[in-house]
């Protein structure tokens, strides 16, 4: 699976969200993260459109097309609306005490078996490549798959174990996977790409 390099130079500050520092607080009123201030002040605090920002800058594996512009903003509000929620309840189900868990995993896999679907016929979840919506899903998915990773392993999902396997194998994902220093106010950033 090939992705797009960096061409971008950013200054990476990974931060302890327990002891959130003063100028991350200043830049985001969410207080959440990620968090991109680019060079003009503007400050995007969503994963999604700092995904879209990047990408209008540079997008040479054409992860946005415009002829997938519907399908992929179906799946990515699905995933951010109604997945997200039955997410969070299955992965907390203690703090939701309606339901067992199991009924919370059962709604979020409404959303499973359309993926699931759609991968008996394309690679990937909107096209035979890798598209913006396959990033933005992937993140959430690879969290419902390791809330029991025992019983998804044995679920009648092949197809996305197969496609989710793809993302936590690449280059890209394994990178962003390392470990950084926590940065205290006062360190220097980390430069990206190095």
């Amino acid at each position: 699976m090939t992705f797009c390099q960096a061409i971008i130079t950013a200054e990476l500050r990974e931060v302890f969200l327990a002891d959130k520092p003063s100028v991350m607080l200043a830049y985001s009123s969410k207080a959440t993260v990620p968090v991109l201030v680019l060079d003009n002040g503007v400050v995007l605090d969503e994963s999604l459109e700092i995904m879209r920002w990047v990408l209008e800058q540079s997008d040479p594996q054409q992860w946005i097309r415009s002829d997938l512009e519907a399908p992929t903003k179906a799946l990515i509000e699905e995933n951010d609306g109604s997945f997200k929620v039955d997410l969070d309840h299955y992965k907390y189900w203690d703090r939701y005490p309606l339901k067992t868990q199991q009924d919370y995993r059962a709604a979020a896999e409404i959303f499973l078996c359309k993926l699931e679907r759609r991968l008996e016929i394309t690679d990937y979840l909107v096209a035979m490549q890798v598209t913006l919506a396959d990033i933005a899903i992937f993140p959430f998915i690879r969290q419902f798959a390791f809330v029991d990773k025992l019983w998804f392993d044995q679920s009648p999902y092949p197809l996305i174990r197969r496609w989710l396997q793809r993302f936590l194998e690449s280059e890209l994902f394994l990178q962003s996977m390392i470990k950084q220093p926590i940065w205290r106010e006062g360190d220097k950033p980390i430069l990206f790409p190095r």
